[in-house]
């Protein structure tokens, strides 16, 4: 509608007879009508506020995403939606207050999680007789979660390229020390001196240990950044905890843990690749014994849903920092002091390749509950019956 318009009606009131005011006003009503379709098609959230910062005006775009309908909303502060900002400021032109909105992006998590993008225009700073703001939101969920697989993709193909590198230049000289070390072993075998071929044995052994945890290192990193596509054929779940229980008895009872199993009855087969869920099983029983002291207890429960098959891990360790909880999937990142920061991505990513879930619970000094959903191949959608007739 042009600015004008209402203008020239205004000042002709007293000139116009009953037909012609009926014609103006069911022109106004059609433009407003206009105005308001056009409104409402939009997919960036439009607010008008009045100018005490209360809503006057929602588009449907702005209560999807802020949760409210705008017949509840009329009247109410903005502030009770979008906290933190000092409307006052900004509707008074405050110079500071109004740089900062100039684009502003914000995580919303009701009704929806999303991350919005608004700015705000105030009314005065179109026309000094005006009061109130416009605000402007726009949904930048799946421009951030692109950006982020886009800064991933670099990131991994960065340390893929460095993985060749370790991999050439370290991985064969470790095999050559390695060697040399068995041929000393065996030559302090025919040393004379039993005082002499203990000692040197001793620290043959704790060499060849030092260079079987690098090559251990190396072959995780190699693991973890090159992920071969899984293999997948049917596989009893509770059959790869057992298997993967009995690879790590041996270090399970060194540090006198206990494991309590509970595994649910007449689970069917599912398409995995064996040896990569064993290593998913591997990495999490290992850090559930590395965050526990001698003596805890590990629970492991498997459970049938209609749509997955969950494993559950749950200690009673020293738990996870909710600033680090975040952070435990990044390469590097860990909190042991011998850790290699690669266990977890290891398993977030066959988890992924697998179509599967990963969900952790976790309280310092509480343990840590991880559950580990796969999904059947036999899931069937549970569909809701017609509603019968009348005369059904």
């Amino acid at each position: 509608m042009k600015s004008g318009f209402f203008d020239k009606l205004v000042d002709r009131l007293d000139h116009l007879d009953k037909g012609s005011l009926q014609t103006y006003f069911l022109r106004l009503a059609r433009e407003k009508g206009l105005m308001e379709t056009i409104f409402q098609a939009l997919e960036e959230g439009i607010i008008v506020l009045d100018p005490a910062a209360q809503i006057s005006y929602a588009n449907r775009a702005a209560e999807q995403f802020l949760g409210f309908k705008l017949d509840d909303a009329q009247g109410v502060k903005i502030g009770r939606y979008l906290k933190d900002i000092h409307w006052d400021l900004v509707l008074d032109l405050d110079e500071y207050e109004w740089s900062q909105l100039v684009r502003r992006e914000i995580e919303i998590t009701y009704p929806q999680h999303r991350f919005m993008e608004f700015y705000v225009v105030p009314l005065a700073a179109v026309d000094e007789k005006e009061e109130g703001a416009v605000v402007i939101f726009r949904d930048v969920t799946s421009e951030r979660q692109t950006t982020a697989a886009s800064i991933e993709s670099e990131r991994l193909h960065a340390l893929s390229l460095l993985a060749a590198g370790v991999a050439h230049e370290i991985g064969n000289p470790l095999n050559s020390i390695n060697i040399h070390l068995q041929l000393l072993d065996r030559e302090i075998g025919y040393l004379a001196d039993e005082t002499a071929k203990q000692e040197l044995k001793e620290l043959v052994d704790v060499s060849r240990k030092e260079v079987g945890r690098l090559d251990t290192i190396i072959r995780q990193f190699l693991k973890a950044l090159r992920p071969s596509l899984p293999e997948r054929k049917p596989h009893h779940i509770n059959q790869l905890i057992e298997e993967t229980l009995e690879v790590m008895q041996h270090e399970i009872r060194d540090r006198r843990m206990l494991v309590e199993m509970d595994y649910a009855e007449n689970i069917p087969p599912v398409a995995v690749d064996d040896t990569q869920v064993k290593q998913v099983f591997f990495n999490v029983i290992k850090n559930a014994l590395q965050a526990m002291n001698d003596g805890g207890i590990l629970k492991i429960e498997t459970q049938l849903g209609d749509r997955y098959i969950g494993v559950v891990f749950e200690d009673n360790g020293s738990g996870i920092d909710p600033d680090q909880l975040g952070a435990i999937y990044e390469p590097y990142h860990t909190t042991k002091l011998e850790g290699t920061g690669l266990g977890m991505m290891i398993v977030q990513r066959i988890m992924r390749d697998h179509g599967g879930e990963i969900e952790i619970n976790s309280e310092p000094n509480r343990g840590t509950r991880m559950t580990l959903r796969f999904p059947r191949e036999d899931a069937r959608m549970n569909l809701l019956g017609a509603p019968l007739r009348d005369n059904e």
